[in-house]
């Protein structure tokens, strides 16, 4: 009997995820939205003590790998491509996972996949709110400051703010806490993310 042919899974390094990114999406924004959460996955790695920091980064970075191409098909077509590059299934299952009870059943049970499930819209929410302060920056930006514009339902309507609120209960941490871990995640790449302003 032949043996069957058997595929190598790669831990793809940093650089190659980037790539790997920027193959499937060229949008700005979307880049910037990708490096931001990547950001904060890193941010949460290190203040959670987590051994394997950078496996936090790249799902981060990658979460979005389908979006610009196959938006109706978003986190099934991650799935394809992700696969296609021979990436690892906890890899795989981590990014899709961040769809879950969206665009996808793959069900977040990490603490790494509750993580990026919370914090993936919650991003998007703190750099607009960011960007309509006088100096453009998220380098001065408070809690306070998102919690108010979190009640304004209007404001980023696009913003699924139950999904924060049920990701927050997952990993059993304060909403304050958690945006407030987040803008310290976003600020370390300000500049790279559009968001250092006038400051």
């Amino acid at each position: 009997m032949k043996e069957a042919f058997r595929v190598e899974q790669t831990i793809p390094t940093r650089d190659q995820a980037y790539d790997l990114l920027t193959k499937y999406n060229k949008t700005d924004s979307l880049i910037m939205h990708a490096l931001a959460v990547e950001a904060v996955m890193l941010h949460f790695a290190e203040i959670l003590g987590e051994a394997d920091k950078e496996k936090w980064g790249i799902i981060g970075l990658l979460h979005d790998v389908d979006y610009e191409m196959y938006p109706e098909q978003h986190c099934t077509k991650a799935r394809e491509i992700l696969t296609e590059h021979n990436l690892p299934e906890d890899y795989i299952h981590a990014v899709q996972s961040h769809g879950w009870g969206l665009c996808c059943n793959v069900e977040p049970i990490q603490r790494m996949e509750k993580l990026l499930f919370t914090i993936d819209e919650l991003t998007g929410l703190i750099a607009a709110t960011a960007l309509l302060r006088p100096s453009k920056s998220i380098l001065d930006l408070e809690v306070k400051s998102v919690k108010k514009k979190w009640k304004q339902k209007s404001f980023a309507a696009g913003v699924n703010r139950e999904v924060i609120e049920q990701g927050a209960k997952m990993l059993e941490m304060e909403l304050d806490y958690i945006i407030g871990e987040t803008i310290k995640g976003m600020q370390s790449v300000a500049e790279r993310i559009g968001l250092k302003g006038q400051l």
